[in-house]
């Protein structure tokens, strides 16, 4: 039984009865109408796969021109309907006209039961298969649109961040592959989608690819592909990722985790734009531009023998270096201003601003973990705070990240910032003096002579 409902129009009693007799037994749902004037409610109540539709209903019409005008309204209703035409009137030029039209399939009256059985069951294929398609075009639609959701533009004022929009503004017209360097947490993602956004591809697809967390053994399969019989679970032919992003843009991160065997099967890829699929002999032309990008030092390794130099030259015709959150000043409080917004949405809280001491604190922290951290502080402060604006307490920054080089750049003083910090790391280890003067870098004398400095 096949799991698909077929529409069955026909003007003749006795030809819906045959229809609706045989297709019941190898169709889920078999619908039944005399006049192509019930199309619009039919299809408006029903969610038919199959529509099997006669081409004259005029008594004496024999010139099919009734079907061809009904054939045009149902696909004008959607495109993706399967429509099978049958007549009493065999007619070459007809049938070409019809497929012409839009029509999947002719089927001549009276028929042969296998025939029919064979013509629908092809339709019914055709039709799943459209489904298929639709929901990912949906589907790509509604990623492409979270992905713009997520990578708003570009947020900073400071001066290494305008050298950078001014490099991508030149390079993202280009096809030349981009080279983005940096610490965790910089937004190497976030930059990399905006040279995308920025092209001639950007109402392509945009395949980010985290080489870090990609087994080696799945390496090839999931960039490159596989023939159906490749290997033990290939039971059917699978693109890579390098096809699948087609005419856009594919993003490798974390390219200094891949091993000296996997660069050279990359490096292959980008020298002769094409993939071979596992299992397949055939070559694959590819269209895709490339960027990557890594916290490691290429350099470095390419000294020390662990990667590959041709596929560093290849990677880096243009690269980007980004700095590190504590490098880019005021873009601190810019940025927390930008999380603080949309958290603030996100979990529809009320909050306005950080407090100055608060702001104090964000530009006086070292922030290892770049703007990602400050992105998961601003979020949890936002969860947490229960005031109209942000406060120190809520912000539960770990005392030992704060350095006496960074200048405190507010009100705050700098015996205030060690009370704080002190009563923090009390706070934070339920009064375990031990813990808390480890946690701060100091012995626990040392640790006492602040809590009766302070009066804690």
């Amino acid at each position: 039984m096949i799991d698909a409902t077929v529409l069955v129009i026909d003007d003749d009693d006795d030809i819906l009865l045959s229809a609706r007799l045989f297709l019941k037994q190898h169709f889920s749902q078999v619908i039944t109408c005399k006049s192509p004037k019930e199309i619009n409610v039919l299809l408006s109540r029903n969610e038919v796969d199959i529509i099997l539709l006669d081409m004259n209903y005029q008594k004496g019409a024999s010139d099919g021109r009734e079907g061809i005008y009904w054939l045009e309204h149902i696909l004008s209703i959607d495109k993706d309907y399967v429509v099978i035409l049958m007549t009493a009137y065999g007619n070459v030029e007809l049938a070409v006209q019809a497929i012409k039209k839009g029509a999947t399939d002719f089927i001549l009256k009276p028929w042969e039961n296998e025939k029919l059985f064979a013509t629908l069951s092809a339709a019914s294929r055709l039709r799943q298969s459209n489904k298929k398609v639709k929901k990912l075009e949906r589907i790509h639609s509604s990623l492409q649109k979270d992905i713009n959701r997520q990578f708003e533009n570009i947020v900073g004022n400071s001066e290494p961040i305008k050298h950078l929009q001014n490099t991508l503004i030149k390079v993202a017209p280009t096809d030349a592959n981009v080279l983005i360097l940096g610490e965790n947490g910089t937004g190497k993602q976030v930059f990399a989608y905006e040279l995308h956004k920025l092209s001639h591809r950007k109402n392509q697809i945009f395949m980010h690819v985290d080489l870090g967390s990609l087994n080696e053994n799945l390496f090839e399969s999931e960039l490159f592909g596989y023939a159906k019989g490749a290997f033990t679970d290939a039971k059917d032919d699978k693109p890579g990722r390098f096809e699948m992003a087609e005419g856009g843009t594919i993003f490798l991160d974390e390219i200094g985790n891949l091993s000296m065997p996997l660069q050279a099967k990359l490096l292959s890829v980008i020298q002769n734009r094409t993939v071979n699929r596992l299992g397949e002999s055939k070559e694959r032309k590819i269209n895709v531009r490339l960027i990557t990008a890594t916290n490691m030092p290429l350099n470095e390794m390419v000294s020390k023998g662990t990667f590959r130099q041709d596929l560093l030259f290849r990677i880096n015709t243009v690269e980007l270096l980004l700095p590190g959150l504590a490098q880019r000043g005021d873009d601190i409080l810019l940025l927390a201003g930008h999380f603080l917004n949309t958290f603030s949405t996100k979990y529809h809280k009320s909050i306005l601003d950080f407090e100055p001491k608060a702001e104090a604190m964000l530009l006086s922290y070292h922030w290892p973990g770049n703007v990602r951290e400050l992105q998961h502080v601003v979020e949890r402060a936002v969860i947490m705070s229960d005031s109209l604006k942000i406060g120190v307490n809520d912000l539960q920054l770990s005392p030992q990240k704060f350095g006496s080089s960074t200048p405190i750049q507010s009100d705050m003083g700098l015996e205030e910032m060690e009370k704080l910090m002190v009563q923090k790391a009390i706070d934070k280890h339920k009064g375990n003096i031990s813990r808390a003067a480890a946690d701060l870098g100091l012995t626990r004398a040392a640790l006492y002579r602040r809590i009766e400095k302070f009066d804690l």
